[in-house]
C-alpha cells in the first residue's frame, strides 16, 4: 500500500529527546516499510525514517529557530498533503483535529490516531461536525469523553523489541520519567521514595510554562543525593536509566491516554508502580508487570514488594503485547479495510482491539 503519515512538527521523527507521539510515528513508519509498504512521512526536515521523507519545515519547532510561527509550519504541512493526496491509498494523521476539514474533502481514505487527552472543552463540537471521520484510540479509556466519535478501533502503542535490552538484576533506585507537571505526579513520586527510604532519579523535561511550579514545588526537595534530577534523556541514556531502576513510579493525576514510558520500562524488565487512572489498567498487569495502586500509602507498600516480581516475565509480557510489529500489523488491517471501502464506509463496524488483554 501507498501510505502517508502526517507527523507533528514540534519535534523531529524520532525526537532528539522528549516526544512520545513522534517516537511512535517513527516506529510505525519503519515497521510498515518492513512489512513491504511504500510509506511517505510528512515531518520536519531533521527527521530520520526508513520511508520517504517529505520535509515540510526545516527543523523541529521546539529545537529550531526562536520565534518561528507554528501556524505557518502547519499550513505548509496541510498544503503538502493536499498536493500529493492522490499519491496515496490511505492518509494517516497524528496531528489531532487540525487536518479534518482538508482530509474530509480530498476523496482519499484517511484516519486519525488521537494521541492526547479528549476531555477538553469543545472537542465534542468537533466530533459532531465530522461524524464520518474515522478515529483510532490508543486505549479504551481515552475514548470515554467522546463516546459518539467514529471510533474504528483501539490500537495500543508498541516499540521495537530490540530497542531496549532487558536487565534482570534488582535495581538500586526508583525512577520517574516524564514532564515535570503536576498531573504527572512528580511530587507524589518524591514523597513515595522518601517514605519508602529509596533513592529517586528523575529524568524529565521542565516545560517553560512549569518553571514556577518546578522552582516552588520540586526543586527544594532535589538534593542531588536521595532525589536527583538527571534532565532529559535520549534513547541510549534512557536504556540504562530504566533498566537499572528497581521500579518506575507512575503516580499520574490525569486521564493518561497511554503512557509510553510504562512499556519502555517493561521492555527493560523493570516493574511499574502506577496509580489507577486513565490507561493504566489496560497497560499494567497487576502483580505481573507491576502494581496498580490507589494512593501513596499503597505505592509505598508496592515499592517493598517489587522484588517479588519476575523481571524476565515482565520482559516476556512486553514482547507478547507491546511490540512495534504488532502495532503496525493492526494498523495494516485497518488501512486495508478503509482503503477497500472508502474512509467513511469502511470505518462502519470496524473494531480493532488491543491484543493480549
Amino acid at each position: 500500500m501507498r501510505i502517508a503519515q502526517l507527523a507533528p512538527l514540534a519535534e523531529s521523527v524520532p525526537p532528539k529527546l522528549y516526544g512520545g507521539t513522534e517516537r511512535v510515528v517513527a516506529w510505525l513508519v519503519d515497521e510498515l516499510v518492513e512489512l513491504g509498504h511504500d510509506v511517505t512521512l510528512f515531518a520536519s526536515g531533521d527527521s530520520r525514517t526508513r520511508g520517504e521523507l517529505h520535509a515540510v519545515w526545516p527543523r523541529a519547532l521546539r529545537l529550531g529557530r526562536k520565534g518561528a510561527d507554528p501556524n505557518a509550519a502547519c499550513a505548509l504541512l496541510l498544503e503538502a498533503i493536499a498536493q500529493r493526496a492522490r499519491d496515496f491509498d490511505i492518509i494517516h494523521a497524528h496531528i489531532d483535529w487540525l487536518p479534518l476539514p482538508l482530509l474530509s474533502r480530498l476523496g482519499v481514505p484517511f484516519l486519525t490516531t488521537m494521541h492526547g487527552r479528549l476531555d477538553l472543552p469543545g472537542l465534542g463540537d468537533v466530533v459532531r461536525e465530522f461524524p464520518r471521520a474515522p478515529f483510532v484510540s490508543i486505549s479504551d479509556d481515552q475514548r470515554r469523553p467522546l463516546p459518539d466519535a467514529n471510533w474504528s478501533g483501539t490500537i495500543q502503542h508498541g516499540l521495537p523489541v530490540d530497542l531496549f535490552r532487558p536487565y534482570y538484576e534488582q535495581g538500586s533506585y526508583l525512577a520517574f520519567l516524564g514532564r515535570l507537571t503536576a498531573e504527572k505526579g512528580p511530587e507524589d513520586a518524591i514523597r513515595i521514595a522518601r517514605e519508602a527510604e529509596q533513592p529517586l532519579r528523575i529524568a524529565a523535561k521542565i516545560p517553560r510554562s512549569e518553571t514556577v511550579y518546578f522552582k516552588k514545588e520540586l526543586e527544594p526537595f532535589i538534593d542531588g543525593k536521595n532525589v536527583r534530577l538527571v534532565g532529559e534523556v535520549d534513547d541510549a541514556k534512557k536504556q540504562r536509566f530504566l533498566a537499572e531502576a528497581a521500579a518506575l513510579l507512575f503516580p499520574i493525576d490525569w486521564p493518561e491516554p497511554f503512557g509510553l514510558v510504562m512499556i519502555e520500562a517493561m521492555a527493560c524488565g523493570t516493574p511499574v508502580i502506577a496509580y489507577r487512572s486513565g490507561s493504566v489498567p489496560e497497560v499494567v498487569e497487576d502483580g505481573v508487570t507491576g502494581f496498580i495502586v490507589e494512593d501513596e500509602k499503597q505505592a509505598i507498600a508496592a515499592v517493598h514488594r517489587v522484588g517479588q516480581l519476575d523481571r524476565r516475565k515482565i520482559r516476556r509480557r512486553f514482547v507478547e503485547r507491546f511490540s512495534a510489529t504488532r502495532m503496525a500489523i493492526e494498523y495494516e488491517v485497518l488501512y486495508r479495510k478503509l482503503a477497500a471501502g472508502g474512509s467513511a464506509q469502511a470505518s462502519a463496524g470496524l473494531n480493532i482491539q488491543p491484543s493480549g488483554t
